[in-house]
């Protein structure tokens, strides 16, 4: 076979709408193909965004439950007393200010302390005007709260971070 008759065989050439087709579908896969991987790694970065704020509110519930202002006489134990001072309405503004001095300024935080029974409760904001819209991050921790000297109850710090 020559060269002559190899360049001039028509056999094996297609249409050209069906190469338009067949382009055109391997350009639809590859589209699909994008917007499902962009899909997967929108919402991976959402999912671990929401994971790195929830681990950031529950090292500050931690850090609260273990400041040393609030703590009480015993071990591992939060003083009721300490908590009216510097919680709504505002007793101690001395304190209240120290409480939030270890946070970052911009960090709009809410701290609400509560007995598991419901009968003692405590709001600590940063600013009075904390409002929860749709972006609030919050975590809980487990404390012992010592309401007098011979009386305790077990509670919960629930940390409200609006972002």
């Amino acid at each position: 076979m020559t060269l002559f008759s190899f360049i001039n065989d028509d056999r094996g050439v297609l249409e050209p709408h069906n190469d338009i087709l067949a382009t055109a579908l391997m350009i639809i896969g590859f589209v699909v193909l994008a917007a499902i991987l962009a899909q997967t790694y929108l919402t991976y970065d959402d999912n671990s965004m929401v994971l790195r704020n929830y681990e950031e509110a529950t090292r500050i519930a931690e850090n609260i439950a273990s400041f040393d202002e609030i703590q009480a006489a015993g071990p591992d134990r939060i003083s009721a007393q300490a908590l009216d001072t510097i919680s709504y309405p505002i007793s101690d503004s001395e304190a209240h200010r120290r409480f939030f001095a270890r946070y970052a300024d911009g960090l709009d935080l809410s701290v609400h302390i509560t007995t598991d029974d419901g009968h003692h409760q405590w709001t600590i904001e940063r600013y009075s005007t904390h409002t929860l819209g749709n972006n609030v991050i919050a975590a809980s921790v487990p404390v012992v709260i010592e309401l007098s000297p011979a009386e305790f109850a077990s509670g919960t710090i629930r940390v409200s971070i609006q972002k």
